[in-house]
């Protein structure tokens, strides 16, 4: 009977058709075939776009294209209202799926674009883009006002860009003329959020005009202001100070995850103050750069615990000043679960489901076919044809938003194997095998199975899963056979047949050994196992449970080729990672089986954790730590090192007590250190295998204040302002301060005196003092000394060294005895010398009355050994006022009485004309035209010729009053003549003339004025 049960099943599905439909018809593109088309699939979507004011090119392309089968249609919304492409006279066209614009204009065209594509299968929406029109505008033509600055003291010139938008500019500056770009260093900032140049310390180099850059990149355009002058002042005092004023300080700021961030601070300040960063709660991140000699932080890829308050610190010997602000990290969204495409059964329940992250959290929105669906979660109870189509789910937050797209398709079909039939399948004999059953069908089928003519029931050894496999247990020979299943539902029923093969099992005959070896050695694990000789074997080695890429670590592991029944693995230069447990898998197609050892590898210890400071003093700190691994070998001892903030990451062997720290103890004492400076040490632990790794080092910390023992050295001094004693020393190096408020006092005394005077001088840097008083004599000799000084106490003083105060000034002012032009840029001047012994030499000052000031004078130094000077590079035919000071290293003394004089006019421009030149005999005669001066000229007084062998500068020198000359004819090589008219006010310009040998040459007369042009000609080639 249950045989003729069993035909007339087969019967039934003999007469149906592999994958027929029974039941009522489904629409077009569902059914019992694979559909070929799909919905759309966006290739390309439209990204924001800045459109130039002033392109050249009156177009705006919007992207759109997506994959869809059929053919997608496409239409584009603006502001989520439909662009009508039909309308008359309309600057919009579709060029396939591409939006174009022609002559845009801003009132018509601003704003957020969207594309729709459109297909049978439904529509899904492109993310929105926006359209922006990108204008930077002129600088204000107004002229800029002059900036005066004194010498040492900072300055901030204000760029004032011009509108634009977008917001991001990039700024530089020029000096006096392009492209002559200011450089940046510690003492030169500029901002990129304001364009303003920060000078910290003004000096006289820095003295010009200045133009500030603003530069675009959006739309590839810069503009320039007008000129900033800077005067540089000089000072009352040159050597004045001032504390470190921050002017410079970053914002609050909110970086996204993934972004580049610059924080900016610049202080100024004299000296020029060091900037220095950190972050208030921890570290600064792994991910820093500080550049711009310290003026921005740079932080790359932020991440969520880069966020936090970071603190800027300007610091010079006069003060510092700080400045804290906050970073907030937040995050662009970012799917964590989102929808995609997938065919789902008729009347089945199914749920889309989409999570997404960012800060803040994301909105999750939905739409059907470009449709917004009032849900917040799309639950689907008995799925319908009409719940098929294109849905997308977009997740928002205020930083932007991301779309997920998906096709849900609800089918309906007879049970089909056409595309995945069930299998021929191999088992191994004692083992478990599973026959997969898997027909495309929906509703979900009947499943249902027979063994060549008998029909299959779930039993103590054989089951039906509910996904329609077939699972055996305990394998046979028996079980060989073929398999049959069938699959039958409301619409059709279909089978299909497949084969089960029994083989032998897989037993490994070998297994490893647990091993003990040391670093450097190298050990055997053994595997060898018999298997089904109609199968190939392969042998798979993991150690704590992950697999070995035995190519990759050749390096360590060597085993037999595949394919041998001994799967023997060599472990070569056994190292500490290689310890663990070694599983050796047998494989065949069929089956497999495993065994494992343990391997043993004994080496240097691990690194000791959690070092740390319990106490600490002045001048030692006691550590803790805790043991590291003894990797199977015992410690024996530790050594501390240690770095502090002087040693450049240079860590160096600590003094301990006991000098020997035991391998059994986790505590020890560090010695000999130094006070109030900021340690962090670590630990290594050795064992008779050898010295294993540095522990992380412990948190920085300081040890204790203590009294300074160090002296200032190099204590001297002497010179200086009349009326003042200068006292100089080599500042104390700051690893000796040994507490916080340090600083020197300084002690002085004339020789004869018992009472020292004492000052107190808090800069830590500094390496004088000057004190003043109006009856000190001059050249007294004075005792002094130095010692510091911090909050703990006084340290001891420097040796005594012997100086003298400043000498006076000189009291008398020069007498000049002659001061006359010799020519229309030179002048001489003479004076009797002062009498005075204490004279180091004589300033000379020289103006023109008419056209500088007193203040905008030269100068020229001469000896005490002297008393007269040439002054040069006078200009010709102007008034000069001159006088004479005495000075010394305690000043200038009084003024002479001014000297006036008038330079002469200048000497001809024009060079005389050669107009001839006769041989006569041994010489040559060469004559010349005479030279008419022009009005603001000098009169001719002669002609001077030079007679000089070429390559040579000196020669024979003629002076005549005539037009011509006879010069002797030269034997052999080539000579130069040179002809200038002598005036006063000097020689004028040069005419030229070669001799060669007996032959003449002439050369072209060289005026001021061709010069000129033959330089213009060199500069325009």
């Amino acid at each position: 009977m249950l045989h003729l049960t069993l035909l007339l099943h087969l019967l039934v599905f003999s007469l149906s058709p592999a994958g027929a439909s029974v039941n009522g018809e489904v629409p077009h593109f569902y059914g019992a075939e694979e559909a070929t088309g799909y919905g759309p699939v966006f290739e390309e979507q439209p990204v924001d776009t800045i459109y130039p004011e002033e392109s050249p090119e009156a177009k705006i392309t919007m992207n759109c294209r997506a994959r869809a089968n059929p053919p997608a249609t496409y239409k584009w919304m603006l502001n989520d209202i439909e662009i009508d492409l039909n309308q008359e006279n309309s600057h919009y066209s579709l060029v396939g799926g591409n939006l174009a614009i022609s002559n845009p204009s801003k009132n018509n065209h601003v704003g957020k674009y969207s594309c729709l594509a459109t297909n049978t299968y439904g529509t899904i929406v492109s993310r929105e883009a926006s359209v922006q029109f990108g204008y930077l505008d002129l600088f204000s033509s107004e002229e800029r006002s002059s900036v005066y600055v004194k010498e040492g003291q900072g300055v901030v010139l204000l760029c004032a860009p011009p509108p634009h938008y977008p917001a991001e500019l990039s700024f530089r500056w020029i000096l006096n003329e392009f492209p002559t770009f200011i450089p940046l260093d510690k003492r030169r900032f500029i901002s990129q959020s304001t364009g303003n140049l920060y000078i910290s310390k003004v000096d006289s180099s820095d003295k010009g005009n200045y133009s500030c850059i603003a530069s675009s990149p959006s739309i590839s355009k810069s503009v320039f202001s007008n000129y900033i002058p800077l005067e540089p002042l000089a000072a009352e005092r040159t050597n004045r100070k001032y504390p470190a004023d921050l002017k410079v300080k970053f914002p609050d700021t909110t970086a996204l995850v993934g972004q580049n961030i610059t924080l900016e601070c610049f202080a100024l300040g004299n000296p020029v103050p060091e900037i220095r960063w950190k972050k208030v709660d921890g570290q600064l991140p792994p991910n820093h750069e500080v550049r711009m000699a310290g003026a921005q932080l740079h932080l790359y890829n932020v991440q969520f615990e880069d966020g936090g308050a970071y603190k800027c610190e300007a610091i010079n010997s006069k003060g510092k000043d700080h400045h804290s602000a906050h970073v907030s990290v937040e995050a662009f969204p970012e799917w964590v679960e989102h929808i995609s495409s997938i065919e789902k059964d008729l009347n089945s329940d199914y749920t889309m489901s989409c999570t997404a992250s960012g800060k803040p959290k994301p909105h999750i929105r939905w739409l059907k076919n470009g449709k917004p669906v009032d849900r917040k979660e799309m639950r689907f109870s008995g799925l319908t044809f009409d719940d098929s189509g294109m849905y997308q789910c977009i997740a928002e937050n205020h930083h932007g938003l991301i779309y997920a797209n998906a096709e849900l398709r609800v089918y309906a079909c007879a049970p089909t194997f056409e595309h995945n039939p069930v299998k021929r399948v191999l088992a191994a004999r004692n083992g478990r095998v599973v026959i997969e059953c898997r027909p495309k069908a929906a509703p979900k089928p009947a499943f249902s199975w027979s063994k060549d003519t008998e029909l299959l029931s779930n039993s103590t050894r054989v089951f039906i899963w509910e996904d329609g496999s077939l699972e055996i247990l305990n394998v046979t020979r028996a079980d060989e056979g073929r398999y049959t299943c069938f699959a039958e539902n409301d619409r059709g029923k279909a089978n299909s047949t497949g084969s089960l093969l029994v083989t032998d099992s897989t037993k490994i005959t070998l297994p490893p050994s647990n091993a003990d070896v040391k670093v450097g050695e190298n050990a055997w694990m053994e595997c060898a196992a018999s298997h089904d000789s109609s199968l190939d074997i392969t042998f798979i080695w993991s150690l704590d449970s992950r697999v070995i890429d035995l190519h990759k670590e050749s390096q360590h592991y060597e085993r037999n080729p595949n394919g041998s029944s001994n799967g023997a693995l060599l472990i070569k230069n056994a190292q500490l990672k290689h310890a663990g447990l070694y599983t050796c898998t047998a494989q065949t197609p069929v089956d497999n089986i495993t065994a494992s050892a343990h391997l043993v590898v004994r080496g240097p210890p691990g690194a000791p954790g959690g070092v740390r400071m319990i106490n600490k003093t002045d001048k030692s700190v006691t550590l803790q730590w805790s043991r590291g691994a003894d990797n199977h070998s015992p410690i024996s001892k530790y050594t501390i090192q240690y770095r502090d903030q002087f040693s450049k990451d240079v860590w160096k062997n600590a003094t301990t007590s006991p000098a020997d720290v035991e391998g059994n103890t986790e505590t020890a004492t560090v010695v000999d250190l130094f006070p109030w400076t900021e340690y962090e040490f670590r630990v290594i632990a050795t064992n008779t295998l050898g010295t294993g790794d540095p522990s992380s080092p412990s948190p920085k910390d300081k040890t204790l204040d203590s009294v300074p023992v160090v002296a200032p050295s190099g204590v001297g001094g002497g010179g200086g302002t009349s009326r003042e004693l200068t006292i100089t020393w080599t500042p104390v190096e700051p690893q000796y301060y040994y507490g916080p408020n340090f600083g020197y006092i300084v002690a002085f005394k004339p020789r004869e005196e018992n009472q020292w005077k004492r000052v107190a001088v808090a800069d830590p840097q500094a390496k004088r003092y000057v004190h003043k008083d109006s009856n000190i004599p001059p050249l007294t000799e004075f005792q002094v000394k130095v010692k510091a000084f911090n909050g703990k106490g006084e340290g001891p003083y420097s040796l005594t060294a012997v100086i003298y105060s400043a000498q006076d000034a000189p009291s008398e002012a020069p007498l000049i005895v002659d001061c006359r032009a010799l020519s229309a840029t030179v002048a001489t001047v003479s004076w009797i010398p002062l009498t005075q012994s204490n004279i180091d030499g004589y300033q000379v000052k020289y103006w023109r009355n008419h056209e500088d000031s007193e203040g905008g004078a030269q100068r020229v130094v001469v000896s005490s050994r002297e008393n007269h000077t040439k002054l040069e590079g006078l200009k010709p035919d102007s008034p000069y006022f001159i006088e004479i000071r005495g000075f010394n290293s305690a000043g200038f003394g009084m003024a002479s009485k001014h000297c006036q004089i008038h330079t002469k006019k200048p000497p001809p421009s024009r060079a005389p004309r050669i107009i001839s030149k006769k041989l006569k005999g041994q010489s040559v005669n060469i004559a010349w035209e005479h030279v008419e001066p022009m009005a603001n000229e000098s009169s001719i007084d002669g002609y001077r010729v030079l007679y000089r062998q070429q390559g040579h500068s000196t020669g024979t020198l003629y002076t005549t009053s005539r037009r011509y000359i006879d010069l002797p004819l030269p034997a052999d090589g080539n000579y130069v003549v040179e002809v200038r008219a002598h005036t006063e006010g000097g020689d004028g310009a040069m005419a030229q003339i070669h001799l060669t040998g007996g032959g003449v040459v002439i050369a072209q007369s060289l005026s001021v004025l061709s010069l000129l042009l033959a330089a213009l000609l060199c500069l325009n080639l």
